[in-house]
């Protein structure tokens, strides 16, 4: 049961580190004054929102197979 408990918990813990990681990404994109660099952290912070969306479905998908 406390196991339950802490889910939500640990879920907005991982989305608040998704979005840090996704304004630093994007800060260091704006920032950056070379083109593959630019790129790069354009990439990296696609990436990063992907799997911030994904992730609700993706861990409600492996809570489904543990069960």
């Amino acid at each position: 049961m406390k196991a339950q408990s802490q889910r939500p918990k640990e879920r907005e813990d991982a989305i608040e580190a998704l979005n840090t990681a996704i304004n630093a990404a994007d800060l260091a994109e704006k920032a950056s004054c070379i083109a593959p660099a630019k790129t790069a952290f354009g990439t990296a912070s696609i990436l990063l929102t992907t799997i911030r969306v994904c992730l609700p479905s993706f861990r409600q998908g492996l809570l489904q197979v543990h069960t």
